[in-house]
């Protein structure tokens, strides 16, 4: 009799197969970043700078820079105090080239050429004895005046005013009562501490440049999405459009925009900046978009009645999106550096807004009087900052760049 036992099918437990899921751009892009020690510092020093323009703008950093702690031209520490300083104590000297003394007003330089002639000609007409009046003796209708005694005081009264705005709306400004010899980094003219200054103007010049490339990003996605995905006469238009701009030189389009406008701000520096500098994001996502659009999944898209703007912002721009992103940081460090120049050439923020180029504009007249410090703190914040910007930029072009897919991290 046969054995049924051995008829029977060997049934085997059902094995679980792995399910893997392919990562994607960005986390492959983050591997790339992570194994890249040049660009994770220069990510740590970006980020440092944001963090402090982020306090500083909540008012928990540097909300006092205006306050003047020092006294003019004070020395850094490291250096000490000049000898003027040290034999009065540390006391600062009210001269024409350093200004008043703290809590005193405001002394105009301005003179009456003529001012000292006509008192001596006064003195010199008055009667000998008025006791005994003469009929040489001049009356009142002799009385000699000074021509120019009611333009000279409106002159004076104009001075005094245009130094206080000077000093960064001084009426407002906190003045310490005890000014201090040095400072840890040094002071300005006015005796304001120049790191504190520098974190205040980080936070301008910073702010500037993300703003202005936001919106110039904005600009060239915008207009190169539609111009390469329509094609035809929107294209042509789109590109006339961008011939016109790009065969202007860049520096010398913004400049005349700002002599133009008349009109010092910082939202006016990032309008200018910001509608003058979308050329190369727009070529950029013209050809992204000319390449994507006759992909297969833009076709399924259509396919199955997905709108123009869908298929535009939905499917196609992810796929995009590195390059906007790449830009953007290219830009930010571009406007950065574009504030300094136009700050520094009286183009940009006003006198009662501090920025890296309104402190590379004093440092200028600074350094011929030996007062190097505040070009020093100035220059090197920026360039560490557009120093870090650039490499990790560059690092993040990379590790975005699709070709870089069988690399190390992938």
């Amino acid at each position: 009799m046969p054995n049924d036992t051995a008829l029977k099918p060997v049934v085997f437990p059902p094995r679980e197969i792995p399910h893997t899921v392919s990562p994607g751009l960005w986390t492959l892009a983050w591997r790339r970043l992570q194994s890249d020690h040049v660009a994770m510092i220069s990510l740590v020093i970006v980020a440092a700078f944001l963090l402090m323009v982020a306090l500083s703008g909540v008012g928990l950093l540097a909300n006092d820079w205006a306050k003047e702690v020092g006294v003019n031209y004070a020395p850094p520490s490291f250096i000490g105090a000049d000898a003027s300083d040290a034999s009065s104590g540390g006391a600062p000297q009210a001269t024409a080239a350093t200004g008043p003394t703290p809590g005193s007003a405001f002394n105009s330089t301005v003179i009456d050429p003529i001012g000292d002639v006509i008192a001596q000609l006064q003195v010199g007409t008055a009667p000998a004895d008025t006791t005994a009046p003469s009929d040489d003796a001049p009356g009142d209708d002799a009385k000699i005046v000074d021509p120019l005694a009611d333009v000279m005081a409106d002159i004076k009264a104009k001075a005094d005013q245009r130094a206080i705005d000077t000093r960064g709306t001084a009426s407002a400004t906190p003045i310490s009562d005890e000014r201090q010899a040095t400072l840890p980094f040094g002071g300005d003219k006015w005796g304001r501490d120049v790191i504190a200054k520098t974190i205040k103007g980080s936070q301008t010049s910073i702010f500037v440049g993300l703003a202005a490339a936001l919106v110039a990003t904005f600009i060239g996605t915008l207009l190169g999405a539609f111009a390469g995905y329509y094609g035809g006469w929107v294209d042509d238009a789109a590109n006339w459009f961008y011939s016109v701009f790009s065969s202007i030189p860049y520096l010398l389009l913004i400049l005349a925009v700002a002599a133009v406008l008349q009109q010092k701000g910082t939202m006016t520096i990032v309008l200018i900046l910001g509608l003058t500098g979308w050329t190369g994001v727009f070529r950029l996502i013209r050809a992204e978009y000319l390449k994507h659009k006759a992909r297969e999944y833009v076709q399924a898209a259509d396919a199955i009645g997905a709108s123009n703007a869908r298929k535009m912002f939905v499917h196609i721009f992810p796929n995009a999106s590195h390059v906007v992103l790449v830009q953007l940081s290219i830009l930010t460090v571009a406007f950065i550096k574009s504030e300094v120049i136009l700050s520094f050439l009286g183009f940009g923020v006003p006198v009662d807004v501090v920025s890296w180029g309104s402190m590379l504009n004093e440092a200028q007249n600074e350094l011929i009087l030996g007062k190097w410090w505040q070009l020093v703190a100035a220059g090197t914040a920026m360039a560490l900052l557009v120093t870090a910007f650039s490499l990790f930029t560059d690092a993040l072009r990379d590790a975005l760049d699709p070709r870089l897919k069988g690399a190390a991290g992938a």
